[in-house]
């Protein structure tokens, strides 16, 4: 990154030196760098998350290397959905720990190791066990980073007015994106060709360089982010350690129990994870609506937020299938070359970050010169659009799944047009969702709700794994019948947001 920085006058109290990267704070390029490799290593092992499980397996395609967990679609699809709705929903906790407890910069550190920790035991050979324990520290760790590097970014700017803030965000998310878009290409490759385990030892590799990054470049940031907001007090302290304690010896003896007597299945940790993943998301909203605390407009925004919030639940439930359902449909369905190129399946998961980094620009000038000409669609249209589109990309998703039926391997382009309209579909939600979520938080949760937006997302994953645990609903979601369930309920959803938007508007006040 050396050849980029250069000097440039900055104004006095400005964090890190006098060299900037890319006219912004030096601090930028430090944890553009963090990000980027922790994403690399992160979407590294997602795209091997999928045909791992189903390597050796009835899932698997004809030409996959064997040597993976054999487990079939349903099973897999349930361990993905659980892992993504636990990663979103520890950002809560790893917010709290960084506002009370280590400070955003001490949390991203022992998020780093966490995640390298994580990623070093999916290396080791052994089956279940050290998969599920390398998963659950990758879990934990990125909780732990997701909502604290992002503060870290912010406290480089001279607070919200400062005008390089949005371009700071902006490289900050390219970097996120650079590293989901090379990860499957790299390690996808290697795990998928060459050995599953040498794969995940490439993601651990990839958290390593970006701790270095870190580590090396702290000297860069805001001292701002080694403070702790509002460090708990002695007696706050000794209360959570307590509780804490309490429910880790409560589950260790009852887990215990359950495995010394030999009864311990896949779905006594699956299943209570899925419920936690809706019962969580349920009582937070549930808590901020009932605080009586809130004055009438407050409590008027926060019924219109939940249409919003339900309404994300609905498309991410069907957009995150794309690591799952979609994936292991490109695993064992589809062909593996087009155009004489053969390529490892893992490959698809670099299709959202190419077609992010390629359509965000152009949706940002599409929406700037709509407004320029007073036609900028509101943010609840914004909204109703992409559930229709997420629905649109599982009504194409039926046609490979009926060219399939007969045992003929479609062609990759049909997943590549899936993931071509769920981005689509991204950037019409994503971005409102994060903006209405600031823009509608009551005051007295504004630093509590961007962790509330991403259980959107726990809820979500939670209801694709209810729906395909065979000890629960036990439904095909590779199946036609239930591909196409979602996509009508997508657009019946998108349609009814559209329908009532002047109700949920008058909710919402003067938010636009």
């Amino acid at each position: 990154m050396a050849s980029s920085l250069t000097k440039d006058s900055v104004r006095p109290g400005t964090p890190g030196s006098e060299k900037t990267f890319f006219g912004h704070p030096r601090g930028l390029a430090t944890l553009f760098m963090t990000e980027m490799w922790e994403r690399f290593s992160y979407y590294g092992m997602k795209a091997l998350l999928t045909v791992y499980l189903l390597s050796g397996g009835p899932g698997a395609g004809k030409g996959s290397m064997g040597g993976g967990l054999a487990m079939d679609v349903a099973t897999t699809t349930v361990i993905v959905s659980v892992y993504s709705a636990m990663v979103y929903l520890l950002a809560m906790p790893g917010g709290w720990l960084g506002d009370r407890v280590w400070g955003p910069r001490k949390t991203v550190a022992i998020a780093a190791v966490t995640i390298m920790s994580g990623h070093v035991v999916l290396a080791l050979p052994g089956g279940q066990a050290p998969f599920f324990a390398g998963l659950a520290l990758v879990a934990a760790g990125s909780g732990l980073l997701k909502a604290n590097i992002s503060t870290m970014v912010g406290h480089l700017y001279d607070g919200p007015d400062d005008p390089r803030r949005d371009g700071g965000f902006t490289i900050f998310y390219m970097g996120i994106n650079a590293g989901a878009f090379f990860a499957p290409l790299a390690i996808g490759t290697v795990g998928q060709k060459v050995n599953w385990h040498l794969g995940f030892g490439m993601a651990a590799v990839g958290m390593a360089v970006g701790l270095a990054a870190f580590l090396l470049g702290t000297r860069h940031l805001n001292p701002q982010s080694s403070v702790v907001p509002k460090p708990l007090s002695a007696e706050e302290r000794t209360s959570s350690l307590r509780k804490g304690l309490t429910w880790v010896i409560i589950a260790a003896v009852f887990y215990g129990v359950v495995g010394v007597t030999g009864h311990f299945t896949l779905n006594w940790a699956m299943i209570p994870l899925t419920v936690i993943g809706l019962v969580i998301p349920a009582g937070v909203l549930m808590r901020i609506k009932r605080d009586k605390e809130l004055s009438s407009t407050e409590q008027s925004k926060m019924t219109g937020y939940i249409w919003f919030f339900v309404a994300a639940a609905v498309f991410w439930m069907i957009y995150d299938q794309g690591a799952s359902t979609v994936q292991a449909f490109g695993e064992g369905k589809a062909s593996s070359s087009l155009l004489g190129f053969g390529f490892p399946s893992s490959w698809y998961q670099s299709l959202n970050p190419l077609f992010i980094m390629a359509l965000a620009p152009v949706f940002a000038w599409v929406w700037m010169w709509l407004n320029r000409q007073g036609r900028e669609p509101s943010t609840i249209v914004k909204f109703s659009m992409g559930l229709v589109l997420i629905g649109v990309s599982f009504l194409f998703f039926l046609i490979p799944l009926g060219m399939a039926a007969s045992g003929t391997a479609v062609s990759p382009m049909w997943l590549v047009g899936i993931y071509f309209i769920q981005t689509v579909g991204e950037l019409c939600l994503s971005p409102v969702g994060l903006s209405v979520t600031t823009k509608m938080a009551p005051a007295k949760y504004a630093s509590q709700m961007m962790g509330v937006w991403f259980l959107a997302v726990t809820a979500g994953d939670s209801i694709t794994s209810l729906l395909s645990n065979p000890a629960v609903a036990g439904v095909d979601l590779s199946g036609s019948g239930a591909v196409l369930v979602e996509a009508v309920l997508a657009v019946l959803a998108g349609a009814a947001v559209y329908m009532y938007r002047r109700n949920v508007k008058s909710l919402m006040g003067d938010v636009r």
